[in-house]
């Protein structure tokens, strides 16, 4: 299925053919723990089913001290 992705630390979008978030990390190899995955303005886990045309955002996480 098509689902666009937006990765935020690379300003890229993405059109990809995939089934499950797990397919995106490793088409676009990408480390899960690095982001936060937003599905249509909600955040999701990796675990989530994904619907034709998804819009899919990989927010990068910041962390201080």
């Amino acid at each position: 299925m098509k689902i666009n992705v937006f990765i935020q630390r690379k300003n890229e979008n993405h059109a990809l053919n995939v089934n499950s978030i797990k397919e995106i990390f490793n088409r676009l190899n990408l480390n899960e723990n690095e982001v936060i995955i937003v599905r249509n303005d909600e955040i999701i886990t990796k675990e989530a089913n994904l619907n034709e045309n998804d819009k899919i955002e990989l927010l990068s996480v910041i962390s201080g001290g």
